[in-house]
């Protein structure tokens, strides 16, 4: 094609996104499934006009919240296993610093989000305008500018050719599995509505293809080696796999050696419970089984991992002074991490290269025994702590009722306060993936909008999103964006008076509780206030009930279940009982108190820094 069409910016940037494809299981899909939009003063008079033409191809899903609508964006990506990808429009200044959040919580989390923020007029003629943040010492400088720590591009249409470059650069690196990430647009108000002569070429379908490097033969042959001179073998599932598509490469290296396999929070339900192989959840908020093992173990390979604090109990867990880690990751920066030998490239390739190479090699059956053994007595654990009660619920309990009432093709979200700890614990994969914790970024008000995003993205399926009293009140209002847009979301509140498990840590580190559960904040009376979950979530179009106790949850939720718009299920939880995990996880404590509980806590924290990792 060598011929042009004469368009404005925001026609060009919205028929480019409709022109682009994804392979998918051999077909060539949109890969940019759904717009989300808040219009303002900086995108509503030029982009919304274009965007509405190709509805029909490219749905506008309007949020309520420039925050949460891009973390709907968020889940919706890692629900498509990065595959596809969402857009989030807003206009200048508030607008666009509200995706601050959510561009954290991507970039942390190696997901795809296209952001595209209004911005001030590129000639200056009308400056200060309307929400313009005016720096003396840089006049060029704007709110977009925040973004740049936040993502994995950016930058700032100024002149309409520009736009040839600089899409095509952001769609490869989203698509890039090692630089995967948010990219961000800044679109001056008066650059949006320019005319200029745009190549058919640009404009043209195009499928792209996600990649998947090869390992070299050397390194796998050094790997393998490795593993065939280990007594202790231990494989770290992490959310590569997911995103690579490794599940079944890593059941087939997993059953064929006989290596027991743990898993991250983002590596969760790669592999089903019920495995052999599969000895827990790994870390801080995992499983004794995991820890136990990993604490053993002489080689630790970590596959699609960036080994965060929480996973390795800040590299505490892993005991045997001369253990070898191996890192089997498509990104440099995460392959190179602690020392560790390095194999980049896509995990299910050097899954498959390495079961290969291995043969008919296979872990000391002792070692694998002992994982079964050890999953087994966790699981025991699971089934006291998860059992129902007629006390006050704790959160094991509500956790437990979701996974017995699951159903193939329902995915679970949840992020921050204290559920994804439960839910990590206490979770027993019935199947593949369909699980998304988001504790990258640990981000307060993920859960509803995400709900409405992976609803977005498997509109045939549950999405079921457990949160807590205090993120609920944080961010809540895409719950009305999933009545207004018919996807139905099940929402299960569980309400324990304030931020009780930074309450626990607040305790547990010599301190007295305070400002965290609602019984500790500064109030005019000694009454405490509670908010009605029922009515609020009444209010914005859902239906909603509270139920006494875990006695009461199957039957709510096949209520739930049986609604045709989202449905909330509210619960008061014990703030108390909570599921606990031998192991250690360095927090910032005072070298000096005059507190002897502080001391206390400080002597405790530093009989676990013992065990901390430090070196080859």
């Amino acid at each position: 094609m060598s011929g042009t069409i004469r368009l404005t910016v925001a026609e060009a940037l919205a028929r480019f996104l409709r022109a682009q494809r994804i392979e998918i299981d051999g077909r060539a899909e949109p890969l940019f499934g759904s717009v989300f939009a808040i219009f303002g003063h900086g995108n509503v008079t030029c982009l919304s006009q274009p965007l509405l033409e190709g509805a029909d191809e490219l749905p506008v899903w309007r949020g309520q919240n420039e925050q949460s609508m891009a973390l709907a964006a968020v889940a919706y990506a890692k629900a498509n296993l990065r595959r596809r990808i969402a857009v989030a429009t807003t206009s200048i200044g508030p607008g666009a610093s509200n995706l601050l959040t959510a561009a954290g919580v991507a970039h942390t989390n190696r997901l795809p989000l296209l952001m595209l923020s209004g911005d001030a007029h590129s000639s200056r003629l009308p400056d200060p305008v309307l929400q313009q943040v005016e720096h003396f010492h840089d006049p060029s400088l704007s709110v977009n500018d925040a973004f740049k720590p936040l993502v994995r591009y950016w930058d700032r249409v100024l002149t309409p050719s520009q736009l040839v470059q600089t899409l095509p650069q952001a769609v490869s690196v989203m698509l890039d599995p090692e630089t995967c990430g948010p990219a961000f647009l800044a679109l001056p108000q008066d650059v949006q509505g320019r005319s200029y002569d745009f190549p058919e070429a640009f404009l043209a379908t195009r499928v792209h293809r996600i990649a998947r490097p090869q390992p070299e033969p050397e390194l796998v042959e050094q790997v393998a080696a490795l593993l065939r001179r280990s007594a202790r073998p231990l494989i770290i599932s992490g959310g590569g796999v997911h995103y690579a598509q490794a599940t079944g490469a890593l059941e087939r290296l997993a059953s064929a050696h006989g290596i027991p396999v743990v898993e991250t929070i983002a590596g969760r339900a790669a592999l089903l419970q019920s495995h052999s192989m599969n000895a827990g959840p790994l870390g801080v908020t995992g499983s004794d089984s995991a820890n136990a093992m990993a604490g053993q173990a002489d080689l630790v390979l970590a596959v699609g991992t960036r080994l965060q604090d929480f996973s390795t109990g800040s590299w505490s867990v892993f005991r045997d002074p001369s253990m070898t880690l191996v890192s089997i990751n498509v990104g440099r920066h995460d392959a190179a991490k602690h020392f560790a030998v390095a194999l980049r490239a896509d995990a299910r390739a050097a899954l498959d290269a390495l079961h290969e190479s291995l043969g008919a090699w296979q872990a000391p059956r002792s070692w694998a025994e002992q994982a079964t053994q050890r999953a087994a007595q966790w699981k025991l654990q699971v089934a006291q702590r998860t059992r129902p009660t007629r006390a006050t619920p704790s959160y094991a309990e509500i956790v437990g009722a979701v996974n017995r009432l699951i159903r193939p093709g329902d995915t679970v979200v949840t992020a921050a306060g204290g559920l994804p700890a439960e839910l990590n614990m206490n979770w027993l994969s019935p199947q593949i993936g369909c699980f998304d914790i988001e504790f990258g970024y640990s981000c307060m008000g993920y859960e509803i909008a995400a709900g409405w995003g992976v609803k977005i993205a498997r509109p045939g399926h549950e999405a079921i999103v457990l949160v807590g009293d205090g993120s609920y009140l944080m961010l809540n209002s895409e719950l009305y964006s999933s009545v207004l847009s018919g996807r139905k979301l099940i929402v299960v509140v569980c309400d324990n008076g304030g931020f009780a498990v930074i309450d626990k840590l607040q305790r547990n580190t010599g301190n007295t509780s305070f400002n965290n559960l609602l019984e500790h904040c500064r109030r005019p009376g000694s009454e405490v206030p509670r908010v009605d979950f029922v009515r609020h979530a009444s209010a914005l179009g859902a239906r909603a009930e509270k139920i006494r106790g875990a006695e009461d949850f199957d039957a709510a939720f096949a209520r739930a279940r049986e609604s045709d718009i989202s449905y909330v299920i509210v619960v008061d939880v014990d703030p108390a009982r909570w599921s606990e995990c031998d192991c250690w996880w360095e927090v910032g404590l005072p070298e000096t108190s005059h507190s002897a509980d502080h001391e206390k806590a400080v002597r405790e924290w530093n009989q676990g820094r013992a065990h901390q990792r430090r070196g080859i």
